[in-house]
């Protein structure tokens, strides 16, 4: 049997945190291969003079998510990333960065709040397909941009070795 099942599921502690720290953003072209080892990635090659942006994001404003689809009529499975993200404080080089992740096929590498990394769109890209940006109404309401980003992939997202995040961010 080609889909034999390897392993169950036992219940754990109750120590899972919600959110996401920081997002990892590079051109989907600036990578040139990925390593993968049981799920997880362990190496991430970038292009010559690729790198990895970090996006640091304030405490409980940002979120990913991965909806399963299946359809056995057709005998299809695949995987919609989403994420979704906000950036306080509208400004014009702000602006001008959101303009090129709209731009750009991505890769997000996602630090979750317990510090697991997850990769998303490595198989055909992350794209934004909306957002907002507004100033708000009253002194205490958010200025700034409220983007999402999905991708669609065969295989679930992997997570990524915490040992090679260093080095994304150099080219």
């Amino acid at each position: 049997m080609a889909c034999a099942l390897t392993q169950g599921y036992s219940l754990g502690c109750r120590d899972g945190v919600g959110g996401i720290k920081s997002v990892y953003f590079i051109e989907f072209d600036n990578v040139s291969g990925i390593t993968e080892s049981s799920g997880n990635a362990t190496a991430i090659a970038k292009a010559n003079g690729g790198r990895f942006y970090k996006y640091n994001l304030q405490r409980a404003t940002g979120s990913w998510e991965e909806t399963y689809n299946d359809d056995e009529a057709n005998g299809t499975s695949f995987h919609t990333q989403t994420l979704s993200i906000v950036l306080n404080k509208m400004t014009a080089a702000v602006s001008q960065e959101i303009k090129l992740l709209a731009q750009n096929r991505l890769i997000a590498v996602v630090e979750n709040k317990d510090g697991t990394y997850w990769l998303l769109g490595d198989e055909s890209g992350l794209q934004r397909n909306g957002g907002r940006a507004g100033s708000g109404t009253a002194t205490g309401d958010r200025n700034g941009y409220e983007l999402t980003f999905t991708a669609e992939n065969v295989d679930p997202a992997l997570t990524v070795s915490s040992g090679i995040i260093a080095a994304l961010t150099t080219p």
